[in-house]
């Protein structure tokens, strides 16, 4: 793993915090309850905006990413316990959570079905489950150029997946998928579900 794009990534990604992204975390994250899972916490972005939750246990295989979450996980509103862990493989008991959250991160999981299964086994019945991801723009030319510029993004973005369909992921996982909302042309979407198993 690149030590490089961790300590480059807060930087390269303020811009885009600033002016876009910070109020769709904050009205996403801000709908978890009860004991919540984080999946790929990187450098912590979300956690300023948990508010009514028990605790957050949040994962990240990235020890150089963790390392930048430190500040932001002293100044959080609630608990946060981190751990190193893939989210193909959660140290968690079956239906441990209320609600999990995913954001922009299953660009990256290797095997994002097998992501999938897991927090399917490791939320409640009924649990809520929160993505807010960058996926595949359904614009056949641009749909073609994210997969043909996603071999080198990889390289260079901590295995980035440029052209990764994760809202049709979602859907053949079993969660229930409530409501989608699109932004910028398609490129970034919030999936809102829960399990219903």
């Amino acid at each position: 793993m690149s030590k490089l794009f961790p300590a480059l990534y807060d930087i390269a990604m303020k811009p885009l915090e600033k002016t876009r992204f910070e109020k769709v975390r904050a009205n996403l994250v801000r709908k978890a309850q009860g004991r919540v899972l984080e999946i790929g916490f990187g450098t912590g972005a979300n956690f300023p905006y948990y508010r009514d939750v028990e605790r957050v246990d949040a994962i990240e295989p990235n020890p150089e990413m963790s390392k930048h979450a430190a500040k932001r996980i002293k100044k959080a509103h609630v608990p946060i316990y981190t751990y190193d862990a893939k989210a193909e493989e959660l140290p968690f008991e079956n239906n441990s959570f209320d609600t999990v959250v995913a954001t922009l991160v299953f660009c990256t999981i290797p095997y994002p079905i097998k992501a999938l299964e897991e927090i399917k086994r490791a939320s409640k019945p009924g649990g809520k489950v929160l993505f807010f991801e960058h996926v595949k723009v359904d614009q056949e030319a641009i749909g073609k150029t994210q997969e043909v510029l996603t071999p080198v993004w990889k390289k260079l973005c901590d295995g980035c997946h440029l052209d990764r369909d994760t809202l049709e992921l979602v859907k053949r996982s079993g969660l229930k998928v409530e409501k989608v909302t699109s932004y910028y042309g398609g490129l970034f979407l919030t999936i809102e579900c829960y399990n219903p198993e």
